[in-house]
C-alpha cells in the first residue's frame, strides 16, 4: 500500500482548532498524506532543517513501505511541518519529524506530535520510539515536555558532514501508561 491510495488517519482528521498555534483564529490547518506532488515542496524544507537531510529516494521509499507520512498544510496551502513513521507490532517508531524553519518555535511540533501520538494509538501501539542527535538539545526539549523519556544512546549512529559521527539519543513514549 502506498501513501496515495490509503486513507491516511481516516479517523484522525480532525481539524486543527481555529485557535491555532499562531494567534491568528482565521488561519486553519490540516493533516494530508505526502504524495508525488508535495516532494518537491518538501525537499528544499528537509534540507534546510538538516545537515544530513532526507532525499527524494528516502521520501519516495517510505512512500512505497507505507509508512503513515503526514504533512500539517496551513489555509495558504504552506507546507508547515510534517512526519513520518512506521508502526510494527505494538510500536511506532518515528522516522523522521520536520517543522518548517520558517515556522519553527509556533507550536507546530506539539501538533505533529498529538498527531503521530493519535494515528499510534489508532494503530494500538503502546509506545512511540525515535531517534534524535545528542547535539540537538531544542529537540531533545520538545520531546521531553511531550512525556517522551531518554532511555539509552545509540553510538555513532548518524553521520556529520565535517567529522566524526554522532550519538543518538534513543526516546520512548508509552501511550498507555
Amino acid at each position: 500500500m502506498n501513501a496515495d491510495s490509503r486513507s491516511a488517519m481516516p479517523d484522525m482528521q480532525p481539524e486543527v482548532p481555529k485557535a491555532t498555534c499562531m494567534d491568528d483564529p482565521a488561519s486553519l490547518v490540516h493533516f494530508e498524506p505526502l504524495s508525488a506532488l508535495w516532494l518537491d515542496t518538501l525537499l528544499p524544507i528537509e534540507e534546510q532543517a538538516y545537515v544530513h537531510p532526507w532525499s527524494r529516494g528516502n521520501f519516495q521509499d517510505a512512500m512505497v513501505a507505507g509508512n503513515e507520512i503526514q504533512l500539517l498544510v496551513n489555509a495558504e496551502h504552506e507546507l508547515l511541518g510534517y512526519f513520518v513513521a512506521m508502526a510494527v507490532l505494538d510500536e511506532v517508531h518515528l522516522l523522521n519529524i520536520t517543522v518548517n524553519p520558517a515556522f519553527q518555535r509556533q507550536g507546530w511540533a506539539r501538533v505533529l506530535l498529538d498527531a503521530l501520538a493519535l494515528w499510534a494509538r489508532q494503530k494500538s501501539a503502546q509506545w512511540i520510539w525515535l531517534e534524535v542527535r545528542q547535539s540537538n538539545e531544542r529537540a531533545r526539549e520538545i520531546y521531553l515536555k511531550h512525556g517522551f523519556a531518554e532511555v539509552g544512546l545509540r553510538k555513532n549512529y548518524y553521520p556529520n558532514p565535517d567529522g566524526p559521527r554522532e550519538n543518538a539519543v534513543l526516546m520512548s513514549l508509552n501511550l498507555w501508561p
